[in-house]
């Protein structure tokens, strides 16, 4: 089983579920995930986890993201992005550059955010946009969402286009549709780039075609982003060599059960735990006085099989 991480760049068209299915299929392996999902009309960066790596979907989908976008004032959509049903139109001539931009940028900061009805949150036990295909409204509680930082590339009224730095759980065509209704002329998203999901960029991301090719020429592991590198500002333990098959197991050791690494820790530090022969175990966690615990395996059974046949 092939495991690592992928830096796929989604194209306009594909659903997230889409790259799944196709990349199952370049791949021969059905043990794939993706971290969070892209609208069909958005385009970017979407991270897919391979094998034991699917472990890592929810803590990647937890990462802050970078997005482009064009805000589209003077239509108010169902859906909040241009691909909807147009609800209200409105006359944008009384807008100026500096009110488009004051408007934008009230929004930097936290704020609360009421989900989208076209969106897979669920609510009692369905998906909101099985209801709003059904032409039902559900009431959603608003939630916190933060913007880090809004940088405007161009206004060229209707239009404004930006760079939204923001956290997980953001909603861009919301946001779009927020920024509409505080300028008076309501307002929906036409065009969404994922430039950056954590460490995953845009120039690094690579096309489904790309993945394909590198598979039919056996070079897959150009673009496979080993797992124990979505931590490497983690101190690295190496344990030594009589006391790592228990922890092949995930048991907890102690400090002295693993070789020095002149690293001081506080409580709760996690760390990288490796054999002696470099294999990455998984995450442990310091408790801050002599014992590390386990926190998520990453480790091959397979491979665990082999080293206690090799010990033997």
């Amino acid at each position: 089983m092939i495991s690592g991480v992928l830096n796929i760049y989604k194209e306009k068209g594909y659903t997230s579920h889409d790259v799944v299915a196709c990349l199952r299929r370049i791949i021969g392996q059905k043990k794939i995930g993706h971290t969070g999902t892209l609208d069909p009309d958005a385009e970017g960066v979407l991270p897919v986890c391979l094998g034991r790596a699917t472990k890592l979907c929810d803590m990647l989908t937890d990462k802050d993201k970078t997005y482009e976008t064009v805000l589209l004032l003077g239509k108010t959509t169902d859906t909040q992005d241009i691909s909807g049903e147009i609800l209200e139109e409105k006359d944008t001539g009384s807008v100026t550059e500096q009110m488009a931009e004051e408007a934008v940028l009230k929004f930097i900061g936290e704020y609360d955010q009421v989900p989208p009805m076209y969106s897979a949150l669920k609510v009692g036990g369905r998906r909101l946009y099985e209801f709003a295909r059904e032409g039902k409204t559900v009431e959603r509680k608003s939630r916190k969402v933060t913007i880090h930082d809004i940088r405007i590339l161009q206004i060229s009224l209707p239009r404004i286009r930006m760079e939204v730095e923001c956290s997980k759980g953001t909603y861009i065509r919301t946001l779009c549709s927020d920024i509409g209704d505080q300028l008076g002329t309501g307002g929906c998203m036409e065009e969404l780039l994922r430039r950056k999901v954590g460490r995953f960029r845009l120039e690094e991301s690579r096309k489904l075609s790309e993945i394909e090719q590198l598979v039919n020429e056996g070079q897959l592991s150009e673009a496979l982003i080993p797992l124990d590198e979505m931590f490497t500002e983690l101190p690295r333990i190496v344990m030594k060599q009589e006391w790592v098959f228990p922890v092949y197991n995930g048991n907890p050791f102690r400090a002295d059960q693993a070789e020095p690494n002149g690293c001081p820790l506080l409580k709760d530090a996690q760390v990288r735990v490796y054999d002696p022969l470099g294999n990455f175990i998984g995450i442990y966690c310091f408790d801050g006085r002599k014992m590390f615990r386990l926190e998520k395996m990453f480790l091959d059974p397979d491979a665990v099989l082999m080293k206690r046949e090799g010990g033997r």
